[in-house]
């Protein structure tokens, strides 16, 4: 994950040394929490929140049972993952859900945090969980603003409520009872934003939830502001009492700080995260998931959870059944492929994976892969199923049809067949899998 990588290096780092060093003094543990401070303040986390982050694992870190046990830097490691734990919420805050229905969700923020298209990005998350939601125009300020919310709404297969330039409070009242005559049990409401918090938009924001009985008000914050993104966190909490936060452009290259001093800020949770541009890249926000790819333990969770929406069950069984029986095609090799892309590519996987995070972005080669699949694309149905046919003219005739060389297509089919004969050992029990 981009926004956690440098941090993670450093961490990584420092506790390398510990590790190395077996027993620890009290002096070794506090040299590395001063370590630590300077990574947390590099990574832009808000100063006192850093200052009582190490603090508190200093002291829970030198008691006598840790300093005396075993192992007692990865007792300092497990110290360090809780404590990162409880400062980004403990667990993860699902939405609530007004007891009769329509749950009216109130999104705010500055202009530019990419709160319009968050909407869409919300609808098509509470679509997926089986709710019926409504998008509604109160932004009246904005030019187009009302016309992008409609963009997102087709896009992500959500109806939008506008009135125009009528008074964005009258519009939220109209559209929670369209939403109750019409069977929507979700009103998400797209608030105007600033380039920086006034009186007027804040006063705004306070009649339209003095007007229509809200259920969470969102605040949607630019992860890439830093602490400035913590500051207006705090100053629209103080006038609305947000429910909730949503970081925006997670997997940016950004240093992540705010992620870390949000909660402890504002007492406020981070409810989801933006991790992209599609509008199926949000996520619910999970601390000790955090915490894991944070620390360079990947987060093995979210990529179960990744693998099951881009893989049916039949898919799964069927490509399971095809390597027990040796039955796997090159067809199957480009659907495993297909299954990577929706997963978010295979950059995005190796950050969930433990020690994912320590490849560098520049050794994958995302290019390859699409060769790869061009390669397949430009075979013959007949090629795909049996490839031992692909003579050297058929091999250039790939090669020609996919924009490679005679050489790729020679290194896919030895690939191909190194996968074969390792699932032939693997039937016949003479490998087992590294796992």
């Amino acid at each position: 994950m981009g926004a956690f990588s440098s941090l993670s290096e450093r961490l990584n780092h420092i506790f390398s040394k510990l590790t190395k060093r077996g027993r620890l003094t009290e002096l070794e543990i506090k040299t590395a929490m001063r370590e630590v401070r300077v990574a947390l303040l590099e990574a832009d986390v808000n100063i006192q929140v850093a200052k009582k982050f190490c603090a508190d694992v200093s002291e829970k870190a030198v008691g006598q049972e840790i300093l005396k046990s075993l192992n007692p830097a990865q007792q300092v490691i497990k110290i360090v993952n809780e404590e990162l734990i409880a400062l980004m919420g403990s667990t993860n805050q699902k939405l609530t859900v007004a007891p009769k229905p329509p749950t009216v969700i109130m999104m705010c923020g500055l202009q530019g945090a990419g709160k319009t298209t968050l909407c869409g990005k919300l609808a098509v998350n509470l679509k997926k969980n089986g709710k019926k939601p409504l998008l509604v125009g109160c932004d009246i300020y904005r030019p187009a603003a009302i016309n992008q919310l409609k963009v997102v709404g087709k896009n992500a297969g959500a109806e939008v409520f506008e009135k125009g330039t009528q008074s964005p409070v009258k519009t939220a009242k109209e559209a929670v009872e369209h939403a109750r005559s019409m069977g929507f049990d979700t009103v998400i409401i797209d608030t105007a934003g600033r380039l920086e918090i006034d009186e007027p938009l804040m006063q705004e924001l306070e009649n339209i939830k003095s007007a229509v009985d809200v259920s969470e008000i969102l605040l949607t914050v630019d992860s890439m502001m830093g602490q400035v993104a913590v500051n207006v966190a705090k100053t629209f909490n103080e006038r609305l009492e947000v429910t909730g936060v949503i970081l925006t452009k997670l997997d940016g290259d950004t240093r992540g700080g705010a992620c870390l001093s949000i909660k402890a800020v504002t007492g406020k949770p981070i409810k989801f995260i933006g991790v992209g541009e599609k509008l199926t890249d949000l996520e619910p926000f999970y601390p000790d998931r955090m915490a894991s790819r944070i620390l360079g333990m990947g987060d093995v969770l979210t990529l179960i959870e990744k693998a099951q929406e881009a893989v049916t069950e039949e898919q799964a069984k069927s490509m399971q059944k095809k390597m027990l029986e040796n039955s796997f095609t090159l067809e199957d090799y480009l659907t495993q492929f297909e299954s990577m892309k929706k997963m978010g590519g295979a950059q995005a996987l190796l950050a969930m994976m433990p020690g994912g995070s320590k490849v560098k972005a520049e050794d994958i080669d995302e290019s390859r892969i699409e060769r790869t699949k061009a390669i397949i694309l430009s075979m013959t149905k007949r090629e795909r199923t049996e490839p031992s046919i692909i003579n050297s003219s058929r091999k250039k005739r790939i090669a020609a049809g996919s924009g490679t060389s005679v050489q790729e297509v020679n290194q896919l089919l030895k690939q191909f067949d190194q996968t074969k004969q390792l699932m032939k050992q693997l039937k016949s029990g003479k490998r087992r899998l590294p796992f």
